[in-house]
């Protein structure tokens, strides 16, 4: 694209708890910093849980409600909502979808902020959920930089583009 700037900073919201909605911004932000750009992570509503240490190794597909869901493979058959409400297929799903990222190197999320945390990007926790959720710095895993009010993470972000997952 000629005469517009390259991207320097990004700000990634990751609001999802789901395995589909932690991941995005983790790949997001490890290829920010692969490429050089600075990246901040931000956790926010049920998203938090991607940085929460007793929960951070436990996130699953989400089954139901989701119209994409195809079996085995995207290029399936779609799976019925009222299929991903049987006990198991959630943890099924999540089994089949590791097994998959494993096979093209993708690490688990407690690794993978790790190497991303190592790698230079912030990661910050949403003050109104931390407080919602009656959590302490100690519920967090111990890569986790700061908890930041939406202000403070707005003043974070500011020079960036802000994403949400």
């Amino acid at each position: 694209m000629t005469g517009s700037q390259p991207i320097s900073k990004v700000s990634i919201v990751v609001s999802r708890g789901s395995l589909e909605g932690i991941y995005p911004g983790l790949i997001m932000a490890n290829g920010a910093r692969m490429e050089g750009i600075e990246a901040n992570l931000f956790f926010t509503f049920f998203g938090l849980y991607g940085v929460l240490k007793n929960y951070n190794d436990k996130i699953r597909v989400a089954t139901v409600g989701n119209p994409a869901m195809r079996v085995p493979s995207a290029k399936g058959l779609p799976m019925p909502t009222l299929l991903g409400a049987i006990p198991g297929m959630s943890a099924i799903a999540t089994w089949m979808m590791n097994k998959e990222m494993e096979k093209i190197d993708i690490p688990p999320i407690p690794e993978f902020l790790e190497m991303i945390h190592d790698a230079g990007a912030g990661i910050y926790a949403c003050k109104a959920t931390v407080d919602m959720f009656h959590l302490t710095k100690d519920d967090f895993i111990p890569q986790m930089d700061k908890v930041l009010t939406v202000g403070e993470f707005y003043e974070q972000s500011a020079g960036g583009q802000i994403i949400f997952t």
